[in-house]
């Protein structure tokens, strides 16, 4: 049990510790209706990561993740300039080419690079199990300042994401908020990349979201709801990765996986 909780202990503190800023975005992400935002914004996060390796630069050094913010802001920057509410191509879809050719930009960077393969496998399912305290509790502290910063603006950032139209009613410049809700999320999506990859941080941001909706209608009841699920999720998945040999970040996706499905019956039977 000691040895277990040696070897795991980062891992699951960063399991533990920043997903609640995820939960939380999660909220604004799912009622935005723009699923997909944090998986494309990733893969342009990573697509940074993968021109810094190519420019020479070790993952973990600052230079990697100074490229990886200078991109997702970028993407930023884009959706916020695609959200409305008449255009004829769906946002959704927009964002789904932003996800494949990043993607594709990335795979292409890193052909002909002899570590290519395997950056490519570290910036999709991260490498979460050899993450160090330092870059922990700096991801920590930078996840509690933008925390600081939703709560003191918690009122705007939940108007244009729940009541767009009302923003707009009452003149609030929506574009302006959007883009620092985008910038935000960039800084949140960059940082954790680093550390669990990109579909650990989609599972995180969607999975408790769509399991607290299933289950509350409050945004209070939801939160818990979702940062409850987050955890039982985390926990899960890494003592199963711990007992059974398995990779820590599928393990935990996994393991979120199960709680929705669960979810999604019981709130089958509270409809009943």
């Amino acid at each position: 049990m000691l040895e277990a909780l040696t070897i795991m202990k980062w891992p699951l503190l960063a399991c533990l510790l920043l997903p609640g800023l995820l939960v939380y975005c999660g909220m604004h992400i799912v009622k935005r209706e723009i699923i997909f935002v944090d998986l494309a914004l990733a893969q342009v996060a990573a697509l940074g990561a993968c021109v810094a390796i190519l420019m020479g630069h070790e993952p973990g050094e600052w230079q990697g993740y100074a490229w990886s913010l200078g991109f997702t802001l970028v993407g930023a920057a884009i959706f916020t300039l695609t959200r409305a509410h008449d255009h004829r191509v769906p946002q959704e879809a927009l964002i789904g080419i932003t996800y494949v050719v990043a993607a594709a930009f990335g795979i292409l960077l890193l052909s002909r690079n002899p570590e290519g393969n395997e950056e490519l496998r570290r910036t999709l399912v991260g490498d979460i199990l050899v993450v160090q305290g330092g870059q922990v509790m700096k991801t920590f502290a930078l996840y509690a300042v933008i925390g600081a910063v939703h709560f003191v603006f918690r009122k705007k950032f939940m108007l244009i994401s729940f009541e767009p139209e009302r923003a707009e009613r009452e003149g609030v410049p929506v574009r302006a908020w959007d883009f620092l809700f985008y910038a935000l999320f960039g800084l949140i999506v960059t940082s954790f990349v680093q550390i669990g990859g990109v579909l650990l941080i989609f599972t995180y941001l969607i999975v408790p979201a769509c399991c607290a909706n299933f289950l509350c209608d409050r945004m209070g009841p939801r939160l818990a709801t979702g940062w409850l699920v987050a955890t039982l999720g985390s926990i899960g998945g890494i003592v199963a990765s711990y007992q059974l040999d398995l990779p820590t970040g599928a393990a935990v996706v996994c393991s979120l996986g199960v709680l929705l499905v669960l979810s999604g019956i019981l709130s089958l039977f509270r409809k009943r």
